[in-house]
């Protein structure tokens, strides 16, 4: 990847938003630079001057996406406290609430796997890097639990990644009713031991 400093102008945030709709909408592959700049409002003199490149621009969308998710997530588990059977609870109902309101199509870092499945490809690791990151935030809630020390609490963690991630999926292609309800429910009983 280029190493283009980004200079937030407000011409550069409209570059980003129109990428954020079109590429979610559309796919990465399926979207050009001319359409994103065509959407901002901007030349593609000026989509290349503030990013240098697509793979970039690609590259800011996911990891603008994993900030807001993060953001998202973190004022819901303020709330829920130290419980891990509430943070679990949390979790859950934010990925539900975030899909309802940004993500009909399903989680974003998921279908920019579908497309950018090398490891050598700048965004793979932003793509990857959010769901281990996911993986961590489980693995802190099952280690707060009885499991703590349990050899089960690597399975038990697993399990949970699982469940959240194919809710996520579930919800985005709408073939299973109340996907992130019902998985919650799931690992909550995992937590039980």
């Amino acid at each position: 990847m280029n190493d283009v400093v980004i200079d937030w102008t407000p011409k550069a945030r409209a570059v980003l938003a129109a990428a954020d709709e079109l590429f979610y909408a559309r796919g990465i592959h399926a979207v050009g630079v001319d359409a994103i700049a065509e959407r901002a409002g901007v030349t593609k003199k000026t989509l290349y001057d503030r990013f240098g490149s697509k793979e970039r621009l690609v590259v800011e969308y996911l990891a603008a996406r994993d900030r807001e998710w993060r953001d998202f997530l973190a004022a819901r588990l303020g709330p829920a406290g130290d419980d891990p059977r509430a943070r679990l609870v949390a979790v859950f109902d934010a990925s539900a609430a975030w899909a309802a309101d940004r993500s009909g199509k399903g989680c974003s870092m998921i279908n920019a796997h579908a497309e950018i499945s090398d490891p050598a490809h700048p965004a793979y690791a932003v793509i990857v890097g959010q769901k281990r990151w996911m993986r961590e935030l489980f693995a802190g809630i099952v280690a707060d639990t009885s499991l703590r020390g349990v050899p089960r609490a690597q399975e038990v963690t697993d399990a949970v990644l699982l469940l959240h991630e194919g809710a996520l999926v579930a919800d985005g292609m709408g073939i299973v009713e109340r996907p992130f309800e019902r998985a919650r429910e799931t690992a909550l009983g995992l937590l039980a031991g």
